[in-house]
């Protein structure tokens, strides 16, 4: 069977949402949950092109966070008709607001009632990536499973729920496969799980590897019939990745070198396309780490043994990179660091999502928070 015949399973559930919201079947609103980024990219995309003309982008498209926007403002604005466009899209993130302390019951009671009369030119998309769904369900974390319940409860009945779980990495070599062949390059099986291993199947890394190994292969003059992508491409391209990562990043964070970590920030932004995509996946790939860092310095975790012990499958680490995280984790006394950095890492990926003007200034911004020697009171106030 061809990589372009074959069944991408941890795909399906984006691609039937982006099928199911351009015809009939389209309901008044939807739960994108799990913190699987591409697949959410995949759901975005879709919502986009089919709901969201580009020239009224403006005027029909609301990202909003619950934590600055009351829920009540946020069903108000899709109950209203635009003068300006004929159909809205709100994407609502940090729904995690609407499970915090008290019952919320006045909220929920506006969302059923939005629900009983909603909108038909309006679409809500709850985002829940607060909540991580591992490609085998039966081994996600149990704080997890209570979440995911309860917005099940709350808000299943009145919307469709898609599980975005972590793409499984037989997946990835196929994607890496289906891709390039796409593209008239030609991948071969034991280069594709190569790619995929050495990147943790993480897939918008593996997205932009991808795009220069088949830069690469053109400029040799491969093409389908020629020799193609071979393991050692791969393993050139990734430890020209390696060198760039974006875990030397997070080193110099950890070291609180801002004036290296302000470097490395460039140097990863002029390797990449500098596009939407990009700047996204390095958000994404920052907040992740310092999710791991968080939980190794909570379990105190001093060597690579107790690292696999305490990280869950869909969450580990790439292994070259074991030791250093090891070694920045344990540079935070006060794990109230890491929580502050993970809330100005979500801020600086709602602003880069709302196309602002300089997407590099969002990042550089974020960095230098990040690698600040002080608490400085007005980045305490930003958080």
């Amino acid at each position: 069977m061809s990589p372009s015949s074959s069944k991408l399973r941890s795909f399906a559930a984006a691609e039937r949402f982006v099928a199911e919201i351009g015809g009939d079947a389209r309901r008044p609103g939807y739960v994108l949950l799990g913190d699987e980024s591409f697949l959410y990219e995949i759901c975005r995309r879709g919502v986009l092109q089919t709901l969201v003309p580009g020239e009224l982008r403006d005027f029909c498209l609301h990202d909003l966070d619950l934590g600055e926007t009351s829920i009540f403002e946020a069903l108000d604005l899709a109950q209203t008709p635009s003068l300006m466009a004929p159909f809205q899209v709100l994407f609502l993130r940090n729904i995690q607001k609407l499970y915090g302390r008290g019952q919320k019951k006045e909220e929920f009671a506006a969302i059923d009632e939005y629900f009983r009369r909603p909108n038909p030119q309006a679409l809500l998309v709850f985002v829940a990536d607060h909540i991580s769904l591992p490609q085998d369900l039966r081994k996600m974390d149990m704080q997890d499973k209570e979440r995911a319940e309860r917005i099940r409860e709350t808000l299943g009945d009145a919307c469709g729920v898609v599980e975005l779980q972590r793409v499984s990495e037989d997946d990835a070599v196929l994607w890496v496969m289906r891709e390039s062949e796409a593209k008239g390059v030609r991948f071969h099986e034991d280069a594709a799980r190569e790619l995929v291993d050495a990147l943790g199947a993480e897939m918008l890394t593996i997205k932009s590897e991808l795009e220069k190994l088949m830069l690469y292969a053109g400029a040799r003059g491969e093409a389908a019939g020629d020799a193609g992508i071979d393991v050692a491409d791969v393993e050139t391209m990734v430890a020209a990745a390696k060198q760039r990562s974006l875990y030397e990043l997070t080193d110099a964070i950890s070291l609180k070198d801002a004036p290296r970590a302000l470097a490395l920030l460039h140097g990863l932004l002029n390797a990449s396309d500098g596009g939407e995509d990009a700047a996204i996946g390095h958000i994404f790939t920052l907040a992740k780490t310092f999710r791991q860092m968080l939980v190794l310095n909570e379990k105190q975790v001093k060597d690579q043994r107790a690292m696999w012990q305490v990280l869950w499958p869909g969450f580990r680490v790439a292994p070259f990179a074991a030791d250093a995280l090891i070694a920045q984790a344990r540079r935070y006394r006060d794990r109230g660091e890491l929580t502050r950095g993970l809330r100005w890492i979500a801020k600086a990926d709602l602003e880069l999502r709302s196309s602002p003007a300089d997407k590099r200034l969002v990042l550089e911004r974020l960095v230098m928070r990040l690698a600040s020697k002080a608490r400085v009171p007005e980045l305490e106030q930003a958080s």
